[in-house]
C-alpha cells in the first residue's frame, strides 16, 4: 500500500497546494509514483479529465508535477459556488445536485464511502500519496464530521505537516493556536511544521523556531520561502489578480466577475513580453485596452447583472462600437448573446437580455455539458481573422446549451471553430465571429503559443508597431521548468529526511 503524506494550513492560502505540488515533484525526481489527493475541494477552476469528469485544477496541477494523468480519484468531491450560501456539489466527476451550506453540512458524512474508495484505488496503485487538506482543521464550527481535514488523516492514517503563513503575519500564534484548539489525537498526527512564504534573513527568526517547537512540542520541518514560481493558481484569494505593474505594448483587459472561473486559461497570455494582462473590475480600472476577455463564471446571469448595474458592460459596449476586440470565453461568450433563457432556474431563473454583440441565444439546462476537445479555427472576422486554420485543444464546461440565431447572413458563417469531442468521439461546431467579437466554450484556447502570437500579432498591427517575431513559450515546456523550480527550492528548505521518516520510508532524501 501507498505512503502517505498530507499538507494542512493554519488559513486558506497558506501555501498548501503549492507545497503538495512540489512534494509530489520531489517524490517523483526520486523515484516514486505519487498521486496528489483532496477529499473535498471548493474552487471555480475545474478541469475535465481524458474521460470527461470535471475535477480541481490544484490537483491536476500537483499530478503535473508528479508526471502521472489527472484522474477523478484525485478530487472525488468538488464544491462549485453558486452564490454565497450555495454550490453545485460535483462527486465522482459528475453533478450530484445543487446544496446549500447547511444541506450540504449534514448530508456531507454520506460522501465518506466515495472518498475512501477513491482513496484506496489510488492507494493500490501508486507509491506516495499527498494529501491536500482544506481552510484550516482548527474551524470548530466545521469539525464535526470533517471529511478533507484531520477527519480524512484519520482515515487515512496519513501522518500531517502543518503549513502557517509568516507572510500574513502572526505566523507564530497561527501555528500554536490551531495546535491548541485540535483534540489530543489530532495533534498527535501532526508530525511537523512548516514556516511558508519567508522573506528575509532566517538567523533573526531562528529563536522563534526553538520556542515554537518548545511550546508546540513538534519540530520544525522547513522554512520555505516566497516562492517567485508561475504555476497555476485555483483560489479566489490568488495573488494573480494584482496582475503585472509594468505596462506592455498589448494592453489586454480581463473582467474579473464576482464568480469567475478558469482564470487559468490566461496563464500563457501573462507571461508574454509584450503584454500586460491586467483583471478589471469596475468602470475607472477599465481604460482603454486592445482586446477585452469577458472569462468564464459560475453564474452567468448574476455575473451580467453586476456588469450592467457597475457600468462596465456599458464600457465593453462603448469599446465594441469602436472595434476594440472584445472575446468572450464560456458564461463570457453567453454574455455577448442576445438571450440569456433559465426555465429550469439554474442560476437566476427566468430570462434577460444579453450584450447583444453576437447572434446566439443561450438556454440552460440541467444537464452539464463536460468534456475535451481539439479542433481548429474555421471562420474568423475582423481583426483576428488570421487566426484561421491554426488548431488548438482543451474543454468544454457548462451548463447551457447555446445556438445560432443567424447561422449565416448574406453569404457570411458565423461558426468560429470546428472541433471534435474527444469523449464522444464525435465532431461539431463551436463558438461565433461577428467582426472583432469572437466567443468560444472552449477553456484553453489560449494555450497555444501560435494562437497567442496570431492575437499579439494582430493587435500590434492594429496599433502600427512592429514587433520581433520572437520565438514564443512552450506551455508545457514552461510548466515543466517551473515543477523543477518548486522542488529544488523546497529540497533546499524542507528537511526532506525527516519528512522521508515520518512518512515510515525511513530512508534519506536522495539527490
Amino acid at each position: 500500500m501507498a505512503k502517505t503524506i498530507m499538507i494542512q494550513g493554519t488559513m486558506s492560502n497558506a501555501g498548501k497546494s503549492l507545497i503538495c505540488a512540489g512534494l509530489c515533484r520531489i517524490f517523483r525526481q526520486d523515484g516514486y509514483k505519487v498521486a496528489p489527493f483532496k477529499s473535498q475541494n471548493m474552487a471555480l477552476n475545474s478541469f475535465i479529465t481524458e474521460d470527461g469528469f470535471e475535477m480541481g485544477r490544484a490537483q491536476v496541477v500537483q499530478a503535473e508535477a508528479a508526471g502521472v494523468s489527472p484522474r477523478v480519484e484525485m478530487n472525488p468531491i468538488l464544491l462549485k459556488p453558486t452564490n454565497d450560501t450555495g454550490s453545485q456539489v460535483i462527486v465522482n466527476g459528475e453533478v450530484l445536485s445543487h446544496m446549500s451550506a447547511r444541506e450540504y453540512f449534514a448530508y456531507k458524512k454520506q460522501l465518506i464511502p466515495d472518498i475512501m474508495k477513491a482513496f484506496h484505488t489510488l492507494e493500490e496503485e501508486y507509491n506516495i500519496i499527498v494529501i491536500e487538506g482544506a481552510g484550516s482543521p482548527a474551524e470548530i464550527n466545521l469539525k464535526q464530521d470533517d471529511i478533507v481535514n484531520m477527519g480524512m488523516a484519520k482515515m487515512a492514517k496519513a501522518p500531517v505537516l502543518l503549513v502557517g503563513d509568516i507572510d500574513r503575519g502572526g505566523v507564530f500564534a497561527q501555528l500554536l493556536g490551531t495546535l491548541m484548539l485540535l483534540e489530543e489525537d489530532e495533534k498527535e498526527m501532526v508530525k511537523g511544521l512548516i514556516i511558508n512564504k519567508f522573506r528575509g534573513d532566517k538567523t533573526i527568526l531562528d529563536p522563534g523556531i526553538d520556542m515554537l517547537e518548545e511550546r508546540g512540542g513538534i519540530p520544525v520541518v522547513g522554512v520555505t520561502p516566497y516562492l517567485q514560481v508561475e504555476i497555476e493558481d485555483e483560489d479566489s484569494l490568488t495573488e494573480r489578480f494584482g496582475g503585472r505593474n509594468e505596462a506592455g505594448l498589448i494592453d489586454i483587459a480581463v473582467i474579473r466577475t464576482p464568480r469567475i472561473s478558469n482564470f487559468t486559461d490566461f496563464l500563457l497570455l501573462e507571461n508574454q513580453e509584450y503584454i500586460s494582462l491586467r483583471y478589471v473590475k469596475n468602470r475607472s480600472e477599465l481604460g482603454h485596452p486592445d482586446m477585452i476577455i469577458l472569462p468564464g463564471t459560475k453564474n452567468t446571469m448574476g455575473d451580467l447583472l453586476w456588469m450592467r448595474q457597475n457600468g462596465l458592460e456599458a464600457e465593453i459596449l462603448k469599446a465594441a462600437a469602436k472595434g476594440t476586440v472584445i472575446w468572450g470565453i464560456c458564461g463570457g461568450y453567453q454574455m455577448l448573446g442576445e438571450c440569456l433563457s433559465d426555465p429550469q432556474g439554474i442560476e437566476e431563473g427566468g430570462s434577460m437580455k444579453g450584450m447583444g454583440l453576437l447572434p446566439i441565444e443561450t438556454i440552460f439546462a440541467g444537464q452539464k455539458t463536460r468534456t475535451r476537445v481539439q479542433g481548429r479555427f474555421q471562420h474568423v472576422e475582423g481583426l483576428l481573422a488570421g487566426l484561421e486554420g491554426i488548431g488548438f485543444e482543451g474543454y468544454e464546461i457548462h451548463m447551457g446549451e447555446t445556438i445560432l440565431k443567424s447561422p449565416a447572413v448574406n453569404g457570411k458563417n458565423y461558426d468560429m471553430n470546428v472541433i471534435k469531442d474527444s469523449v464522444k468521439d464525435a465532431k461539431g461546431l463551436d463558438g461565433c465571429s461577428k467582426g472583432n467579437i469572437y466567443g468560444t466554450y472552449i477553456h484553453g484556447i489560449f494555450d497555444k503559443e501560435e494562437v497567442v502570437r496570431a492575437i499579439v500579432r494582430a493587435l500590434a498591427e492594429k496599433k502600427g508597431i512592429a514587433l520581433e517575431d520572437k520565438k514564443g513559450m512552450d506551455l508545457k515546456a514552461f510548466k515543466e521548468t517551473q515543477y523543477d523550480l518548486l522542488a529544488d527550492s523546497l529540497r533546499q528548505h524542507l528537511d526532506m529526511e525527516r519528512i522521508y521518516k515520518i512518512m515510515g520510508l525511513g530512508i534519506e532524501a536522495r539527490d
